[in-house]
């Protein structure tokens, strides 16, 4: 988290990370940001007319190989999320503490109830 944060603030762009938890509406703050969210949805969905709809928007308008990376990138964050949930990987405390304001603005603090005990 920590990381992300660090790399989105290296430029200047403004980012709306709350997309990612419904908090808020829009593209993220990034070019064609709306596309890939809804790609993303689609890919992790089980509506495979949804997903192949997405799909052919992504190379119509970014191409094949855009298209692959996002859906590497997809299959990539979903697979580390899996292996850590399944294992109970902890967060480590430096961790927390470096990205307490950051998961305080996503709202995603209601997660970590959830795994408590």
């Amino acid at each position: 988290m920590a990381r992300l944060r660090e790399n989105l603030e290296q430029n200047e762009n403004e980012y709306d990370l709350g997309v990612i938890t419904g908090t808020s509406d829009g593209d993220v703050g990034i070019e064609h940001g709306a596309l890939l969210m809804d790609y993303a949805d689609a890919a992790l969905g089980d509506d495979i007319q949804r997903l192949n709809i997405a799909r052919e928007i992504v190379i119509a308008t970014l191409g094949e190989e855009a298209c692959g990376d996002a859906a590497g990138v997809i299959s990539t964050f979903n697979a580390i999320d899996r292996v850590a949930d399944a294992t109970g990987i902890p967060v480590e405390e430096w961790k927390l503490e470096s990205s307490e304001d950051f998961r305080a603005s996503l709202g995603i603090e209601k997660f970590k109830e959830l795994h408590l005990d």
